[in-house]
Formats: structure tokens, sequence, C-alpha cells
């Protein structure tokens, strides 16, 4: 079930992203190009079978790992900076990329690189969580680096999960309303993600559904604001064309 959940999630973020490659080098909406293939690497490399093959490669010592985090970083920021001007939300993107939003950033990236580089990551283990015959020092390590990677994507999803929600009841187009449904789902599981710790072991594949449904939900969200705008797009310009066909018929009748 989570195998299927896994691919499921990274076929769909990889559709988009290939669908959107034309409109990119036209550059139109690269910013939504730039999120499904920063999603679909990411995704790609939770996946035990790619992980393993691509960290063997970069020696075994869970670079690969590190690498996915700041992946993550990219997606959630651009993701949300797109979400929240598609939502007018100023207030959400000076929490993003004002100097308290970069700030966030910069220290949760070198606390994520100094507590990777102090602990003894060798030997590959997807998703970094245990690494067995390790000292409890090192274990404290890997957690307090885990606990850095969830940090930031709840941070993201903190500030822009109240623009979603107060959009679902708004008087918007049905595809954004529903858009704006499934960004609150994914962004309260982004949230709930920093609770982890607490979840008791026998539950712990909990973790994966709500990891994979909250991206699953914001690929599928993030789309259909995409398209929502493409259609206001494309009505407003078939108004003005219209507009000026009438405007050039009148003035030729008289």
């Amino acid at each position: 079930m989570i195998g299927m959940l896994q691919w499921t999630t990274l076929a769909v973020c990889g559709i988009v992203a290939l669908a959107r490659i034309p409109g990119a080098l036209r550059g139109q909406n690269r910013s939504i190009f730039g999120v499904f293939a920063l999603s679909t690497l990411a995704i790609l490399l939770s996946i035990e079978g790619p992980y393993m093959a691509i960290d063997g490669c970069l020696g075994s010592n869970n670079y690969a790992n590190l690498i996915l985090r700041f992946l993550i970083y990219g997606t959630v920021l651009m993701a949300g900076y797109r979400i929240a001007r598609a939502f007018d939300a100023p207030k959400s993107i000076r929490l993003l990329v004002g100097p308290a939003g970069l700030g966030v950033l910069f220290l949760v990236s070198v606390a994520t690189v100094t507590l990777f580089l102090l602990a003894d990551t060798a030997g590959s283990v997807t998703g970094l969580t245990t690494l067995p015959g390790r000292s409890p020092r090192n274990a404290q390590l890997i957690e307090s680096y885990a606990a850095a990677g969830r940090f930031y994507p709840s941070y993201i999803a903190a500030c822009i999960l109240p623009g979603t929600f107060l959009a679902i009841g708004t008087n918007l187009p049905m595809a954004l309303r529903l858009g704006a449904l499934l960004l609150t789902v994914a962004f309260a599981g982004l949230v709930l993600s920093s609770f982890f710790p607490l979840i008791p072991e026998p539950l712990g594949f909990l973790e994966f559904f709500i990891n994979y449904i909250s991206v699953l939900c914001l690929a599928v969200g993030l789309a259909l604001v995409w398209i929502a705008s493409l259609v206001a797009r494309r009505r407003t310009r078939n108004k003005s064309e219209l507009s000026g066909m009438l405007a050039s018929h009148h003035s030729q009748n008289h």
C-alpha cells in the first residue's frame, strides 16, 4: 500500500512536470514547472530502490538524504510563494521571503548541514531514521537532523494554511476552491509532521501516509490552481479581443 502511494505520487508529479516543459521553455509559469520538477526528484529519493542506487553512487554515506532535505526546502518554498500569490496573501509572502522567512531558511539550512556532518551516516538507509550499532549520541544527532528537516516545511505550511483555509468558503471559481481545500489538507499534514516523534512506534506507518497524502494533495491542489489561472487568463483575453472587435465594428459604422 505504501509503495503504491509512493509510485502514484511520483507519477502524478512527473506527468505534470513533463506537461509543463513546453510552457517553461516559453517562459510561462516556470515556478510551476520548478515545483513539480523538484517534487519529482524529492519523491524519487524517498523511494528505497532509487535512493539506495543513487546514494551508492555517492559513497553510501546518505548524502542522498541531505540532497533530499534541500529539494524539499526548495519545493515547499516555491510552492508556498506561488500559492500565496495565487490567493493574494501579502502577509504570507512576507513571512516566506521577507527577512523572517529567509532568516528561518538560513538557520534551518545551517542546522541541517551541521548536524549531518557531525553524525556518523555511513551505510545507506532510506529516510535516515535509524542507523543500527551506533552510539546514543549519534542517534540523537540523527533525530535532531530529522527534526530540522521537518521544521522548515512546517513553517511554510503554517504561513500559508490560513489563506488556503479561508479561500475554501469564498466565491472563487470551483476549481480554485477545490484546490484550496486540497492545499489546506496538504499544509495541515506538513504541520502535523513536526509531531511525528510523538507517534508510538507501532503506528509509525502513519508517518508515510501523512507525508505522501500531503505531497499528493499539494501536487493536485497546485495543478488545479494553475489550471484555474489559465482559464481565467483565457477568459480575460477573449473578453479583450471581443471588446476590440466591437470597438472596431463601431468605428467602421461611424
